[in-house]
């Protein structure tokens, strides 16, 4: 890394770069088209998220470039008092920077987040057949309360 991490709402001229780190693993080359041009579905998702104002889809950058990204979305529930929880998804960084802490910093950084939106719960998710990341949100704190389950459509 080159310097200090800033963290700033991504624009519709990032779609490109994170849609290359979420391609850039295992499982992401399987679900993500990485491809130019990109497909239309990138920028209606881009849209939809950054014309909500319960959604943040946040890029972390070190200088000019881009190195992580990830989006938190704030949920108001009737449970716990109608309280709010934040809800981390699509969390990556650039491989240029793993294991440099990057990670921490964007985890740490939407966990202010939420704390700032007055939420009292943060949750995530994340594919078993990740054991690293399984260890690196444990290592900040998580702890694996609930059983997830998904249905794909």
């Amino acid at each position: 890394m080159k310097g200090e991490i800033t963290f700033r709402l991504a624009v519709e001229e990032d779609i490109e770069t994170i849609v290359a780190m979420l391609a850039d693993d295992a499982l992401g080359r399987e679900r993500e088209r990485c491809e130019q041009p990109l497909p239309d579905s990138y920028v209606k998702a881009f849209k939809a998220i950054s014309s909500d104002p319960n959604n943040e889809l946040i890029v972390a950058c070190d200088g000019e470039g881009i190195i992580g990204v990830f989006q938190v979305t704030f949920t108001p529930y009737l449970t716990h008092q109608g309280g709010w929880r934040a809800t981390i998804e699509g969390v990556r960084t650039a491989a240029s920077v793993r294991g440099q802490g990057v990670g921490t910093e964007l985890i740490t950084w939407a966990i202010q987040r939420a704390k700032d939106r007055g939420c009292h719960l943060v949750q995530l998710t994340t594919d078993k057949k990740r054991p690293d990341a399984l260890r690196f949100y444990e290592k900040l704190g998580f702890q694996a309360t609930h059983e997830g389950m998904k249905l794909k459509l």
